[in-house]
């Protein structure tokens, strides 16, 4: 179970050293001109890293003619705000002091693009009157699907040449990813968010449901052990999935208080599992996190699911996060998967109707939702998830 706080009681205050704070380029990043977010419903898209990937032409017109599509769809589809992945492995889609360029822009971590293509997006967004949400993956650095050779500049190759930073990273059997055990750790994942808070008008930006990779104990055994060790001193220790909470809490209020410092006008959201026992699992304490302010702005947990799903069904699970967030300062957004519209997902129930995410709007607008982002930008064009789509949009328009 989660260790809960009272509903009142503030985010544990970080006592951890920082390195020195991002400094802006430039001035405080203007907002001109103004995205749509003057109260009014959330309507997003995320754009994963692999619809903004580069083929054979990496030239700054290709990235700028792919993300204008991008945002034109989006549009037309009656969308006001895009989320889109600049942090997907631990690297970066824009200039960073702290991260590798990305991979996807070039084919390889750590080369320059010539180009700024977070600043394009911000552009291209604002200027469609659409929000734009940088979503970073906070503690992924690699995976099978990814390139085996990581940037020099990249955290995890520089922390692995120090033996006192050797254990910051951890390979398990599906990558590679930095350990939030460590209180330097959190703190370069939150002066990471903040950089992107100085220098960027980003009008948010979100982590995904991604935290704990594994249940397994050998995951961070050797921090935890020498965390048990201290704490004898001082009275009973936490147990280890107790322990792995109050590293994720530790985290999200570290970045949270990093963005609000860079600049307050940037929200900081997390799309989480919608399964409540799964967020558990990888240490993420929703429940605190809808309670207690400091820790987010808004929630948006991913509810793929369709109406008939029995394991866990939409409206009962709607109404649990309904509950869930208590704070009135934190908003309650719904992740919809357009992805499987017409699909044989679900033992085939979104076949049997093309209305199921209109259904889903209107059931979040009765449990009075603050907005509803769907997954993911590429299937709001494809021939599978067209009437679908279609439908949704009536509902949404």
């Amino acid at each position: 179970m989660a260790v809960h706080k009272a509903e009142q009681e503030a985010p544990p205050q970080s006592t951890e050293s920082s390195a020195a704070e991002p400094t802006p380029k430039t001035a405080p990043p203007s907002r001109s001109p103004e995205p749509e977010q003057n109260g009014e419903e959330l309507r997003g898209v995320w754009v994963p890293f692999m619809s903004l990937t580069m083929g054979e032409d990496q030239s700054e017109s290709a990235f700028r003619e792919k993300f204008t599509n991008i945002v034109a769809v989006a549009k037309e589809k009656g969308m006001n705000a895009l989320i889109v992945q600049v942090r997907p492995f631990s690297d970066a889609l824009y200039p960073s002091e702290r991260y590798p360029w990305s991979h996807i822009l070039t084919g390889t971590q750590g080369k320059d693009p010539g180009y700024d293509p977070l600043a394009i997006m911000v552009e291209l967004s604002h200027t469609a009157g659409m929000q734009l949400h940088a979503w970073i993956n906070p503690l992924r650095v690699r995976t099978s699907a990814t390139p085996a050779a990581l940037a020099e500049n990249n955290p995890a190759s520089l922390w692995k040449q120090s033996p006192d930073q050797a254990d910051w990273t951890v390979e398990t059997d599906t990558g590679l990813y930095m350990n939030p055990a460590y209180a330097e750790v959190r703190q370069y994942i939150a002066d990471g968010a903040a950089e992107i808070a100085a220098n960027y008008a980003v009008d948010g930006i979100q982590f995904d449901d991604y935290f704990y990779p594994t249940q397994d104990a050998s995951f961070d055994e050797t921090a935890y052990a020498a965390y048990v060790t201290a704490a004898k001193s001082s009275g009973e220790s936490l147990s280890l999935s107790e322990w792995r909470i109050s590293n994720i809490n530790s985290l999200v209020a570290s970045v949270y208080a990093a963005i609000k410092n860079a600049n307050p006008d940037v929200v900081f959201g997390i799309s989480p599992q919608g399964n409540l026992q799964n967020d558990l699992g990888m240490a993420a304490d929703v429940s605190t996190w809808g309670a207690i302010s400091g820790y987010v702005d808004y929630l948006c947990p991913q509810m793929y699911v369709s109406l008939q799903n029995q394991a866990l069904p939409y409206a009962d699970t709607l109404d649990a996060w309904r509950a869930l967030v208590k704070n009135t300062n934190t908003k309650l957004y719904v992740g919809l998967a357009v992805y499987k519209a017409g699909s044989d997902a679900d033992d085939g129930s979104w076949q049997e109707s093309d209305d199921i995410l209109s259904q889903q709007v209107l059931l979040g607008r009765k449990a009075e939702c603050d907005g509803f982002l769907f997954y993911s930008w590429e299937y709001l064009e494809k021939e599978q998830t067209e009437q679908e789509v279609a439908n949704v949009m009536k509902v949404l328009q």
